[in-house]
């Protein structure tokens, strides 16, 4: 199944809070919904853009901070909630869901966006919101769509395409000495399995193999696909390869890959498009911003 969104957890997460009278850690919470949602291990595995958290976890932080905002549940302290009288009274109405819309019903929510309609739902809810930690929220959301219309605009671009920019990429990350001149695509016959090539050193003594494939979002690669990679290889004596899609790997992709002797990396599509934006492959900057604070040793006497 795909990961519910961050309304869609919304429901699960006040059930789960709401179901014990003492504070619960937030990271019970993630088991829990875990556990009753029957999310799969492989659902677990994308990241934000950021890298610093899963996507499912970044959701129920979003989830929690609403919930948080409409004084259904509340911050003990750090890393702890407790669910609110609000909460349990909206939970014994016997809802089917819970979304934006229903905490518009409570004063608290609709005031926070009113005086904040931009912002996103924040990382940590029990972190106090000052200036910054509101830039840092609309950045993170604004890399986050960024990163989901990349990875639907190289979906519908056509198979060359991929090839030509996943080449491109794995050289501005450095390989083949960063030369673009290194690597180049093999076209659409007589590839064995493998769509580009990117020689190490100007001798191509060293050599990584590359496969890209581009597969519906909610579809994963199939094992056997992986596996046509790894036996492609060895048409070449190579022991180095990259596969890249825009969905992303079952866990039995990785178990298969880390039994092989040949060193194979998969990247799916949360990781390619957190590799585009972080060497700026398929976007560009538009504005630059300094963030400054008062230099206390200036003023030191």
């Amino acid at each position: 199944m795909s990961l519910p969104s961050f309304q869609q957890l919304m429901l699960p997460t006040l059930a789960v809070v709401c179901r014990k009278l003492e504070e619960l850690p937030v990271s019970r919470i993630e088991e829990e919904l875990i556990r009753l949602l029957k999310i799969a291990p492989e659902d677990l595995r994308p990241r934000t853009p950021n890298a610093q958290q899963s996507v499912f976890a970044s959701r129920l932080n979003w989830a929690r901070c609403y919930l948080t905002k409409a004084g259904l549940i509340e911050a003990t302290r750090r890393g702890y909630v407790r669910g609110t009288e609000a909460g349990r009274a909206l939970l014994a109405e016997g809802l089917r869901e819970i979304d934006v819309e229903t905490l518009d019903r409570f004063p608290e929510f609709a005031a926070w966006r009113d005086r904040y309609p931009a912002i996103g739902p924040a990382e940590a809810c029990d972190v106090p919101e000052g200036p910054a930690e509101r830039i840092s929220s609309t950045y993170e959301q604004m890399q986050s769509q960024l990163s989901a219309q990349l990875v639907e605009r190289v979906q519908s671009m056509p198979p060359e395409f991929f090839e030509r920019l996943i080449v491109e990429l794995l050289c501005k990350m450095g390989y083949g000495g960063g030369k673009l001149e290194m690597g180049k695509t093999l076209g659409k016959s007589g590839d064995g399995g493998v769509d580009g090539v990117i020689k190490e050193d100007e001798l191509g003594l060293d050599v990584v193999y590359v496969q890209a494939k581009r597969f519906a979002q909610e579809k994963s690669v199939p094992v056997r696909e992986v596996r046509d990679f790894v036996g492609g290889l060895e048409g070449y004596r190579a022991n180095k390869g990259v596969f890249v899609t825009t969905s992303y790997f079952p866990a039995a992709a990785y178990d298969y890959v880390s039994r092989v002797h040949k060193r194979i990396v998969l990247i799916d599509g949360s990781e390619l498009a957190v590799l585009m934006l972080r060497h700026n492959v398929g976007v560009r900057v538009t504005d630059v911003y300094s963030l400054k604070r008062l230099d206390e040793h200036y003023f030191a006497a």
